[in-house]
């Protein structure tokens, strides 16, 4: 893939990187446990609680991936005023991003998810959460920050999680405003119409997700490089970074022949966050001027360490430099 030296001084390079990202901020709890009988009331294991941890997730999870590699972070998303939004801005403190981007809705909780985990096994998850579009006011609150905080960025993620930060009217504005300062914009991507994300440098939908969106919604074909050539006529301009669980990667561009990229999991313990890692490290690999199919590549292989561990989690630059110095 490259060279060690070479892969030294790139993730070298990351502590260099800045990024800008916005997007679904979310909060990971874990309640750990372990099982040792049936619930007499119902067919149901009850769980004895052993401890509890929570971590940032969705959007947060992203930039805590791009810190782990070693990036600089601003990210802008929306918390409510609760207990959970408290907890997570300050984790994000501690990790040392740039949290001032964040924004409370005392009309919204904070989205928190809450997994029961059981002998390593996942039994349960419990969702708190408003899905409806942020206020409009909100939206041009975060529009100016993003404004404001964009010169001093190298690139711009928008992670997509469907919570109502990326409405259809935020999301184009974001991209017209990168395109303005000339900023690649990265996006993770979600729904079915994917035309508020025109004008991005790069989208990175799974399979599932890539045929969804380019029939939108009805049934989509089967060749995976029919789903990559009409998400390019669908977003032109835009590469396709499609992500294909054990099957690995495909790299949609213009002008370029499909670049199909095995999977680097070793072992799939846990996808939960897989994606983030994918993205952070696309990202930081971009806005340290690597070549698009290196940069899918140091990604291909975080999201493989990603998997190979349980929940939400990060993949550090040693991590990945051990990894792809192995491969």
């Amino acid at each position: 893939m490259i060279a060690e030296s070479e892969l030294v001084s790139l993730i070298e390079k990351f502590r260099e990187c800045r990024l800008l990202v916005v997007g679904d901020v979310m909060l990971d709890e874990y309640l750990w446990g372990k099982v040792g009988r049936i619930c007499p009331e119902a067919p149901v294991p009850i769980v004895e609680e052993v401890r509890r941890s929570s971590v940032p997730g969705g959007m947060a999870n992203v930039a805590a991936n791009a810190v782990a590699l070693g990036a600089q972070v601003a990210l802008g998303g929306v918390v409510g005023a609760d207990a959970q939004g408290k907890s997570l801005r300050d984790m994000l403190s501690r990790l040392g991003m740039d949290a001032a981007g964040l924004r409370i809705d005392p009309q919204r909780p904070t989205t928190t998810k809450t997994r029961i985990i059981a002998h390593n096994q996942q039994v349960v998850r419990v969702d708190r959460e408003d899905t409806r579009p942020i206020s409009s006011a909100l939206e041009q609150d975060l529009l100016e920050w993003f404004r404001e905080r964009l010169p001093s960025a190298d690139v711009c993620i928008l992670s997509d999680y469907a919570k109502g930060v990326l409405s259809p009217a935020l999301t184009p504005e974001l991209i017209a405003v990168a395109h303005q300062y000339g900023r690649p914009v990265v996006v993770d991507p979600k729904g079915w119409d994917y035309r508020r994300y025109r004008g991005a440098s790069i989208i990175t939908p799974n399979l599932r997700e890539a045929r969804l969106a380019l029939t939108n919604g009805a049934p989509p074909p089967d060749d995976l490089f029919a789903i990559g050539s009409g998400l390019l006529e669908l977003l032109p301009g835009t590469s396709v970074l499609v992500t294909r669980g054990a099957e690995g990667l495909a790299l949609f561009r213009e002008h370029h022949p499909p670049l199909c990229i095995p999977s680097a999991a070793r072992q799939v313990y846990d996808v939960t966050g897989a994606g983030d890692t994918l993205i952070a490290t696309l990202a930081v690999a971009i806005a340290a001027g690597v070549s698009l199919d290196l940069a899918s590549a140091l990604a291909n292989r975080a999201g493989g360490l990603a998997v190979g561990k349980l929940g939400t989690t990060t993949v550090g630059a040693s991590e990945l430099l051990a990894a792809a110095s192995a491969a």
